[in-house]
C-alpha cells in the first residue's frame, strides 16, 4: 500500500499523537518552514494545511525539504521494506542499503533484481516516491549526518562509512542540503564528543515498537558462536572482520525510548554503514510490528501466541555465511551440541583476535580458509564435514551469495544446489542469513507439532494464509509459549 491510498487526514492524527508505532513509515514534510519530520518529532505539531506525508526521506529530500534537526530523520527506523512494497523493489531497497549504488549504477542494480532500469524507476517512484539514486543519496546523506553529530570521527572517515566516493562530494552533499559545511553541524555538539572515551564509535538505530528485547535476547544467547559472541542478561557483543577493517561492537538498549545504541571498537578504515546494518538484521530494527500483526493476530493457532509475543522479532544474523555454518552444524543435532560444534570450528579455523576480548578471541573464518581446513577429530561426521566444504567452496566460488537480490525460490534452489543442504536448511539460512520474512522450513518436525501434529503438506497449506510473514509466524511456533520446545527446532 503506497502512502497515497490512505487519507490524509489520518496522519495528520498520527503526528498529532506522536505515536511511535508509525515513526520510519512515513515523514511529514512542512511546507511553512521547508523541513521534514518524523511522525514523532517534539516540535508543535504544524497546521494541517501546511502537511504534505511522503513514503520515505528520500522523497522528501525530493522534494526541496531538509531533514529536521530536532527529531533527526537519521535516527528513524529504517524504509519498512516489505510492509506492502512490490517485491522488486524491496529487493532493491535491501541491496542500496548494502552499498549497491555508491559504486554501480542503476542498470547494474536493476540487473540484480531482473528489471529494466526504466522500470525500476517506475516502481520506486510509485512504492517510495523517490527514484533508486535519490533513495541511495538520502541514505548517505542521512548516515553522514548522524556520523557527523553523534562521533568524533575525521570528515574523511565518515565520507567512507556514509558511501561517498569523494570527500568533495560529500561536503558537497552536507552543503546542498543543510545550507552550512560539515563543521558547522558538529560545532554543537564538539564538547560532547571530546569527552567520549578511547576511540569507540557510539550509534543510535531506532526501531518501532513494540519491541520484545529479552526474548530475542534469550534465543540469540543460547545460539552464541564460543570466541565470537557474548551475550549477557541486557547487551549483545560480538568480533567481527569486513575488508581491512576489524574490531568488536556491542548493541545495548538506548536510554531513549525505541532505539539501540551500538558501540564499534576498531582498527582500520571502519565501514560503519555496514555495521549499523548488519546489526539492524540481527535484531530485525526494520521490522513493522502493525503489518505482521494486521497479518496474523486473527489466526487461530497464532493469534494467543502473538499476544503472548508482542514486539517478536526474527533473529536475524552479522554474518550471512557465519549462520550458515552454524545450520548446517545444526542439522540432526540439539541446539547445545550445535553450539558446541561451532566453537570447536573457530577455534580450529578461525584467525585469533590481536588482542582478547573477554570472551571474544576469534573471527570467524573466511569460506577460504574452512574449505582449506582439517576438520577431523572435531566430532564431525564425514558427511556434515563434506557439506561444511562444499558449502564453503561455493560461498567462495560466489556460487552460493547472500544477496537479497533473488526471489525466495531463486534462492532456496541456489543453496539446495549444495550438496548436504535441503529445504529445511535453505529456509532456515534465507530466514535468518537473508531476512526472508516468507522463509518457512515447513518440514520442521517443531512447527508440525506445534501445529497440530501434521503432516508438512499439510502445513504447508496452513501457512498460506500467514504470506508474506510465514517466517515470523514459524518464530512464534517455535518460540511461544516457551522458546526451547523441541530440541531440534529452529538449529
Amino acid at each position: 500500500m503506497t502512502i497515497e491510498t490512505l487519507d490524509p487526514d489520518f496522519y495528520y492524527r498520527v503526528i498529532s499523537a506522536k505515536d511511535a508505532r508509525f515513526d520510519g513509515r512515513f515523514f511529514t514534510c512542512v511546507t511553512s518552514t521547508g523541513i521534514y519530520c518524523r511522525p514523532i518529532c517534539p516540535a508543535r505539531t504544524p497546521k494541517r494545511e501546511n502537511c504534505r506525508f511522503v513514503a520515505s526521506a528520500a522523497a522528501a529530500e525530493a522534494l526541496g525539504f531538509r531533514s529536521c534537526l530536532r527529531c533527526r530523520p537519521e535516527t528513524a527506523p529504517g524504509t519498512p521494506a516489505w510492509a506492502g512494497t512490490q517485491a522488486s523493489v524491496a529487493r532493491a531497497l535491501r541491496l542500496i542499503e548494502d552499498s549497491a549504488l555508491d559504486e554501480d549504477g542503476i542498470e547494474a542494480l536493476a540487473a540484480r533484481v531482473g528489471l529494466g532500469a526504466r522500470q525500476l524507476r517506475r516502481l520506486f517512484l510509485a512504492h517510495v516516491g523517490a527514484t533508486p539514486q535519490t533513495f541511495a543519496a538520502n541514505r548517505r546523506l542521512l548516515t553522514a549526518k548522524q556520523l557527523i553529530t553523534e562521533t568524533n570521527m575525521s570528515f574523511a572517515d565518515i565520507a567512507f562509512a556514509a558511501g561517498y566516493q569523494s570527500l568533495r562530494r560529500f561536503n558537497d552533499a552536507v552543503r546542498a542540503s543543510y545550507g552550512v559545511a560539515p563543521t558547522a553541524l558538529r560545532r554543537d555538539k564538539s564538547a560532547e564528543l571530546a569527552s567520549r572515551p578511547g576511540s569507540a564509535i557510539t550509534l543510535r538505530l531506532g526501531y518501532r515498537p513494540p519491541f520484545d528485547w529479552e526474548r530475542l535476547l534469550s534465543y540469540l544467547s543460547i545460539r552464541a558462536i564460543p570466541g565470537i559472541e557474548e551475550i549477557g542478561a541486557t547487551e549483545y557483543r560480538r568480533s567481527f572482520r569486513l575488508a581491512d577493517a576489524s574490531g568488536v561492537v556491542t548493541a545495548v538498549p538506548s536510554a531513549k525510548p525505541n532505539a539501540l545504541d551500538i558501540h564499534i571498537m576498531g582498527e582500520g578504515r571502519l565501514p560503519v554503514r555496514q555495521i549499523a546494518t548488519r546489526i539492524r538484521r540481527i535484531f530485525d530494527l526494520d521490522a513493522d510490528p502493525l503489518a505482521i500483526a494486521a497479518c496474523l493476530r486473527d489466526d487461530a493457532l497464532l493469534g494467543p501466541r502473538l499476544a503472548q509475543a508482542v514486539g517478536m522479532r526474527v533473529p536475524g544474523a552479522f554474518d550471512g555465511f557465519e549462520l550458515g555454518v552454524r545450520a548446517i552444524l545444526g542439522q540432526q543435532v540439539s541446539v547445545k551440541g550445535a553450539t558446541t560444534l561451532t566453537g570447536r570450528v573457530v577455534a580450529r579455523t578461525g584467525e585469533p583476535l590481536s588482542r582478547g576480548d573477554g570472551k571474544l578471541t576469534h573471527y570467524f573464518p573466511t569460506p577460504e580458509a574452512l574449505a582449506r581446513a582439517d576438520l577431523s577429530g572435531l566430532g564431525l561426521t564425514g558427511g556434515r564435514i563434506a557439506t561444511l566444504k562444499a558449502f564453503a567452496k561455493a560461498v567462495a566460488r560466489g556460487d552460493v551469495s547472500f544477496d537479497p537480490a533473488q526471489t525466495l525460490d531463486e534462492k532456496i534452489a541456489e543453496l539446495c544446489a549444495v550438496p548436504g543442504i535441503g529445504e529445511w536448511t535453505a529456509h532456515y539460512i534465507a530466514l535468518r542469513a537473508i531476512g526472508e520474512p516468507d522463509a518457512f522450513p515447513a518440514s520442521d518436525l517443531g512447527l508440525r507439532k506445534a501445529a497440530g501434529n501434521i503432516s508438512t503438506r499439510a502445513l504447508m497449506d496452513m501457512a498460506e494464509g500467514w504470506r508474506p510473514w510465514r517466517g515470523y509466524a514459524a518464530l512464534l511456533l517455535w518460540m511461544v509459549p516457551v522458546i526451547e520446545t523441541q530440541a531440534l527446532a529452529a538449529d
